[in-house]
Protein backbone atom coordinates (compact mmCIF):
# COMPACT_ATOMS: atom_id res chain seq x y z
CA UNK A 1 0.00 0.00 0.00
CA UNK A 2 1.50 3.23 -1.28
CA UNK A 3 1.94 6.42 1.00
CA UNK A 4 -0.87 8.23 0.13
CA UNK A 5 -3.63 5.13 0.11
CA UNK A 6 -2.56 4.65 3.94
CA UNK A 7 -1.80 7.91 5.34
CA UNK A 8 -4.66 9.61 6.94
CA UNK A 9 -4.02 13.66 7.19
CA UNK A 10 -4.87 15.67 10.35
CA UNK A 11 -7.71 18.66 8.81
CA UNK A 12 -7.87 21.74 10.94
CA UNK A 13 -11.09 22.89 11.50
CA UNK A 14 -12.31 26.42 13.05
CA UNK A 15 -15.95 26.86 15.07
CA UNK A 16 -18.65 29.19 15.61
CA UNK A 17 -18.56 30.62 18.69
CA UNK A 18 -21.22 32.49 21.10
CA UNK A 19 -20.16 34.99 23.68
CA UNK A 20 -21.49 34.70 27.40
CA UNK A 21 -24.96 35.71 27.99
CA UNK A 22 -27.16 36.43 31.24
CA UNK A 23 -28.97 32.98 30.62
CA UNK A 24 -25.77 30.73 28.65
CA UNK A 25 -22.64 30.42 29.38
CA UNK A 26 -19.94 30.74 26.13
CA UNK A 27 -19.43 28.03 23.98
CA UNK A 28 -18.27 26.95 20.59
CA UNK A 29 -19.95 24.85 17.92
CA UNK A 30 -19.55 23.38 14.88
CA UNK A 31 -22.36 21.52 12.45
CA UNK A 32 -21.27 17.88 12.13
CA UNK A 33 -21.54 17.88 8.13
CA UNK A 34 -17.79 19.58 8.38
CA UNK A 35 -16.50 17.30 10.50
CA UNK A 36 -18.32 14.37 8.73
CA UNK A 37 -16.98 14.91 5.28
CA UNK A 38 -13.48 14.97 6.30
CA UNK A 39 -13.70 11.89 7.70
CA UNK A 40 -15.34 10.48 4.96
CA UNK A 41 -12.65 11.67 2.11
CA UNK A 42 -10.06 10.06 4.22
CA UNK A 43 -8.91 12.79 6.67
CA UNK A 44 -9.12 13.50 10.71
CA UNK A 45 -10.33 16.42 11.66
CA UNK A 46 -9.37 18.34 14.69
CA UNK A 47 -11.04 20.88 16.13
CA UNK A 48 -9.89 24.24 17.05
CA UNK A 49 -10.82 26.69 19.65
CA UNK A 50 -10.47 30.42 19.30
CA UNK A 51 -7.65 30.97 20.86
CA UNK A 52 -6.16 34.20 21.46
CA UNK A 53 -1.81 33.28 21.51
CA UNK A 54 -0.48 33.30 17.80
CA UNK A 55 2.52 30.68 19.69
CA UNK A 56 -0.46 28.79 20.76
CA UNK A 57 -1.91 28.73 17.16
CA UNK A 58 1.90 27.64 15.80
CA UNK A 59 2.44 25.15 17.78
CA UNK A 60 -1.40 23.42 16.74
CA UNK A 61 -0.52 24.06 12.72
CA UNK A 62 2.85 22.60 13.48
CA UNK A 63 1.06 19.25 14.09
CA UNK A 64 -1.84 19.58 11.02
CA UNK A 65 -1.26 18.89 7.23
CA UNK A 66 -4.15 20.92 6.39
CA UNK A 67 -7.17 23.12 7.42
CA UNK A 68 -10.77 23.58 6.23
CA UNK A 69 -12.39 27.42 7.18
CA UNK A 70 -16.37 26.72 8.12
CA UNK A 71 -18.92 29.05 7.23
CA UNK A 72 -20.95 31.65 9.63
CA UNK A 73 -22.18 34.86 10.66
CA UNK A 74 -20.72 38.03 7.98
CA UNK A 75 -16.83 39.38 8.38
CA UNK A 76 -16.95 43.10 9.98
CA UNK A 77 -16.52 45.28 6.60
CA UNK A 78 -14.65 47.41 8.88
CA UNK A 79 -11.47 45.24 9.87
CA UNK A 80 -10.95 46.02 6.42
CA UNK A 81 -11.37 49.88 5.89
CA UNK A 82 -14.75 49.98 4.55
CA UNK A 83 -18.47 50.86 6.14
CA UNK A 84 -20.70 48.50 8.06
CA UNK A 85 -23.71 47.74 6.00
CA UNK A 86 -27.24 47.36 7.61
CA UNK A 87 -27.73 43.96 6.04
CA UNK A 88 -24.24 42.60 7.78
CA UNK A 89 -24.83 39.98 10.80
CA UNK A 90 -21.05 40.32 11.51
CA UNK A 91 -19.20 37.23 13.84
CA UNK A 92 -18.52 37.46 17.31
CA UNK A 93 -15.13 39.44 17.50
CA UNK A 94 -13.20 36.12 19.27
CA UNK A 95 -14.07 34.29 16.24
CA UNK A 96 -13.38 36.79 13.59
CA UNK A 97 -9.82 38.18 15.45
CA UNK A 98 -8.87 34.51 15.99
CA UNK A 99 -9.96 33.38 11.99
CA UNK A 100 -7.86 36.54 10.62
CA UNK A 101 -5.08 35.34 12.72
CA UNK A 102 -5.38 31.68 11.97
CA UNK A 103 -5.90 32.72 7.74
CA UNK A 104 -2.62 34.47 7.68
CA UNK A 105 -0.70 31.83 9.71
CA UNK A 106 -1.63 29.40 7.13
CA UNK A 107 -0.93 31.61 4.69
CA UNK A 108 2.32 32.58 5.82
CA UNK A 109 3.18 28.54 5.47
CA UNK A 110 1.30 27.95 2.39
CA UNK A 111 -0.83 25.53 4.34
CA UNK A 112 -3.31 23.52 2.44
CA UNK A 113 -6.76 24.89 2.83
CA UNK A 114 -10.20 25.16 1.83
CA UNK A 115 -12.54 27.97 2.79
CA UNK A 116 -16.35 27.38 2.75
CA UNK A 117 -19.11 30.39 2.53
CA UNK A 118 -17.09 33.22 4.99
CA UNK A 119 -14.55 30.99 4.78
CA UNK A 120 -13.61 31.22 1.19
CA UNK A 121 -14.44 34.71 1.30
CA UNK A 122 -11.82 35.66 4.28
CA UNK A 123 -9.32 33.35 2.06
CA UNK A 124 -9.77 35.74 -0.52
CA UNK A 125 -9.82 39.49 1.75
CA UNK A 126 -6.35 38.03 3.45
CA UNK A 127 -4.85 37.84 0.50
CA UNK A 128 -5.71 41.30 -0.90
CA UNK A 129 -9.37 40.69 -2.59
CA UNK A 130 -12.67 42.61 -1.05
CA UNK A 131 -16.13 41.55 -1.26
CA UNK A 132 -19.79 43.02 -2.11
CA UNK A 133 -21.43 43.52 1.34
CA UNK A 134 -24.63 42.99 0.03
CA UNK A 135 -25.55 41.30 -3.60
CA UNK A 136 -29.06 42.77 -3.75
CA UNK A 137 -27.68 46.17 -3.70
CA UNK A 138 -24.42 45.82 -5.31
CA UNK A 139 -25.63 43.31 -8.07
CA UNK A 140 -29.28 44.29 -8.51
CA UNK A 141 -29.21 42.42 -11.57
CA UNK A 142 -28.23 39.23 -9.53
CA UNK A 143 -30.45 36.47 -8.69
CA UNK A 144 -31.84 35.39 -5.40
CA UNK A 145 -28.97 33.78 -3.40
CA UNK A 146 -30.16 33.35 0.00
CA UNK A 147 -34.12 32.39 0.79
CA UNK A 148 -35.01 33.40 4.16
CA UNK A 149 -38.04 30.87 3.61
CA UNK A 150 -35.79 27.97 2.06
CA UNK A 151 -32.77 26.77 3.55
CA UNK A 152 -32.42 24.65 0.61
CA UNK A 153 -32.54 27.26 -2.29
CA UNK A 154 -30.26 26.60 -4.80
CA UNK A 155 -28.88 27.93 -8.26
CA UNK A 156 -27.08 27.03 -11.45
CA UNK A 157 -23.13 26.56 -11.25
CA UNK A 158 -21.06 27.22 -14.38
CA UNK A 159 -17.39 25.58 -13.44
CA UNK A 160 -13.91 26.30 -15.60
CA UNK A 161 -11.84 24.06 -17.20
CA UNK A 162 -8.48 22.45 -16.09
CA UNK A 163 -10.03 23.42 -12.30
CA UNK A 164 -10.71 21.30 -9.35
CA UNK A 165 -14.54 21.70 -9.98
CA UNK A 166 -14.42 20.48 -13.16
CA UNK A 167 -13.02 17.03 -11.75
CA UNK A 168 -15.34 17.13 -9.32
CA UNK A 169 -18.48 17.97 -11.19
CA UNK A 170 -17.39 17.20 -15.09
CA UNK A 171 -19.46 18.67 -17.63
CA UNK A 172 -23.56 18.98 -17.59
CA UNK A 173 -25.99 20.83 -15.30
CA UNK A 174 -24.79 21.74 -12.26
CA UNK A 175 -27.17 23.17 -9.30
CA UNK A 176 -25.36 23.66 -5.77
CA UNK A 177 -26.88 25.23 -2.79
CA UNK A 178 -26.99 29.21 -1.65
CA UNK A 179 -27.32 30.96 1.32
CA UNK A 180 -25.48 34.28 0.98
CA UNK A 181 -25.86 37.63 0.67
CA UNK A 182 -22.05 38.90 0.72
CA UNK A 183 -19.81 37.65 -2.46
CA UNK A 184 -16.42 37.97 -3.86
CA UNK A 185 -16.07 41.01 -5.58
CA UNK A 186 -12.02 42.01 -6.97
CA UNK A 187 -10.65 38.70 -6.21
CA UNK A 188 -6.97 38.05 -4.80
CA UNK A 189 -4.04 38.09 -6.43
CA UNK A 190 -2.86 34.62 -6.82
CA UNK A 191 -6.33 33.16 -7.92
CA UNK A 192 -8.01 32.87 -10.10
CA UNK A 193 -12.15 31.78 -10.69
CA UNK A 194 -13.44 28.49 -11.00
CA UNK A 195 -17.03 28.81 -11.08
CA UNK A 196 -19.48 31.18 -11.00
CA UNK A 197 -23.38 31.22 -10.63
CA UNK A 198 -25.00 32.08 -14.39
CA UNK A 199 -25.62 35.77 -12.80
CA UNK A 200 -21.41 35.96 -12.73
CA UNK A 201 -21.37 35.93 -8.80
CA UNK A 202 -18.25 33.95 -7.36
CA UNK A 203 -19.06 30.72 -6.35
CA UNK A 204 -14.96 28.85 -5.96
CA UNK A 205 -11.68 29.87 -6.26
CA UNK A 206 -8.62 28.36 -6.22
CA UNK A 207 -4.66 29.36 -5.92
CA UNK A 208 -2.36 29.38 -8.68
CA UNK A 209 0.28 29.58 -6.91
CA UNK A 210 2.66 26.16 -7.54
CA UNK A 211 3.56 26.48 -4.03
CA UNK A 212 0.13 26.71 -2.28
CA UNK A 213 -2.77 24.34 -2.50
CA UNK A 214 -5.32 26.80 -1.72
CA UNK A 215 -9.72 26.55 -2.48
CA UNK A 216 -12.93 27.83 -1.62
CA UNK A 217 -16.50 27.44 -2.21
CA UNK A 218 -19.15 29.60 -1.78
CA UNK A 219 -21.73 27.13 -1.33
CA UNK A 220 -21.80 24.67 1.45
CA UNK A 221 -20.31 20.96 0.13
CA UNK A 222 -21.04 20.10 3.70
CA UNK A 223 -24.70 20.87 4.23
CA UNK A 224 -27.29 18.78 4.34
CA UNK A 225 -29.01 20.65 1.00
CA UNK A 226 -25.83 18.93 -0.66
CA UNK A 227 -25.68 16.44 -3.42
CA UNK A 228 -23.23 13.71 -3.69
CA UNK A 229 -21.66 15.31 -6.13
CA UNK A 230 -20.66 18.28 -4.07
CA UNK A 231 -19.06 15.69 -1.13
CA UNK A 232 -16.59 14.91 -4.00
CA UNK A 233 -15.21 18.50 -3.17
CA UNK A 234 -13.56 16.99 0.33
CA UNK A 235 -12.37 14.35 -1.90
CA UNK A 236 -10.10 16.45 -3.76
CA UNK A 237 -9.28 18.56 -1.16
CA UNK A 238 -8.24 15.89 1.18
CA UNK A 239 -6.07 14.12 -1.66
CA UNK A 240 -4.41 17.61 -2.17
CA UNK A 241 -3.54 17.88 1.50
CA UNK A 242 -2.15 14.13 1.02
CA UNK A 243 -0.11 15.13 -2.03
CA UNK A 244 1.39 18.10 -0.55
CA UNK A 245 2.29 15.99 2.89
CA UNK A 246 4.38 13.70 0.64
CA UNK A 247 6.31 16.18 -1.18
CA UNK A 248 7.33 17.22 2.25
CA UNK A 249 8.14 14.01 3.30
CA UNK A 250 9.87 13.22 0.18
CA UNK A 251 11.60 17.26 1.02
CA UNK A 252 12.95 15.41 4.70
Amino acid sequence: MSFKQSFKPLIGINAEFKSAKKDAPAYSYLAAGYYDSIIQAGGIPVILPPLTELSDLECVLDQLHGFMLVGGPDLDPRRDGFMLHGAVRAMEPRRESFDRMLMDAIAERRMPVFGIGVGCQLLNISQGGNLYLHIPEDLPTAIPHKDPQDPAHRHGLTVVSKSIMERVYGDGEIRVNSMHHMAIDDLARGFRVTARCPDGVVEAIESTREDWFAMGTQFHPEAASASALDVRIFEEFVDGVKARAGELRMVA
